[in-house]
């Protein structure tokens, strides 16, 4: 049952639409504006709502926030840890990652700034972060991912087909790759004189080349 509520005047149902609205409006607001510069008018306004409900439904700003890093949080990086954990070659699983990751980040193109600002300010969210993102505790996950590509890894470097390298270079230097334009998209907008074609342009020309180069650089 629905339990209906008074708030401000106006009926309020706990529903999960409202609520979903809420979130996607404040999704907007706190991405575009940050935490500290969001504010809970804005999200109302946005979500077509008076600031009661807001209340009502995540009972504070904080909280609000919380919710909207962990649905944000949950989108990034999809199935990449899962593309690197599997038994696909190295250069099936650097094909795939990047092209799973640049066609995610056009369509969240602020999301990279805003996680990074987010965990700049308020670091108790890694763990958050990370459990969401990987939607298990990182403890399950990274073993066998560092245990599969490892071992790729050091049969290709023996074979002599491959420099030696890291689990964690690697798999660093792949996702920085990808998020680096997007982190600075801005900067890079207004140096290169890019509007948002052009940037989406230069983004599908990045993903036809970047395999190439990645895979390039770890030759011996």
């Amino acid at each position: 049952m629905v339990k209906g509520v008074r708030t401000a005047g106006v009926a309020a149902r706990h529903d999960g639409d409202t609520e979903a609205r809420i979130l996607a409006a404040a999704h907007a607001v706190f991405v575009r504006r940050g935490t500290a510069g969001a504010r809970l008018q804005e999200i109302a306004d946005e979500a077509g709502v008076n600031k009661a409900l807001l209340h009502y439904y995540f009972r504070s700003k904080d909280r609000l926030a919380a919710a909207v890093f962990q649905s944000v949080a949950r989108q990034q990086l999809p199935r990449v840890f899962e593309l690197l954990a599997s038994d696909l070659t190295i250069e099936e699983k650097v094909r795939r990652a990047v092209s799973l990751l640049l066609e995610h980040l056009l369509k969240a193109p602020y999301a990279p700034g805003y996680i990074l600002s987010e965990l700049s300010r308020h670091p108790e969210r890694t763990p958050q972060f990370v459990q969401a993102v990987l939607g298990v505790e990182v403890g399950s996950v990274v073993p066998g991912l560092r245990k599969t590509l490892g071992r790729q890894i050091a049969e290709r470097v023996r074979a002599g087909t491959m420099r030696e390298i890291s689990v964690e270079q690697f798999v660093v230097n792949l996702q920085s790759l990808c998020l680096f334009p997007f982190v600075a998209r801005q900067m890079l907008c207004a140096v290169m004189q890019l509007d948002d074609a052009g940037f989406g342009r230069f983004i599908a020309e990045r993903k036809r080349i970047l395999p190439d180069f990645i895979l390039e650089g770890l030759r011996p």
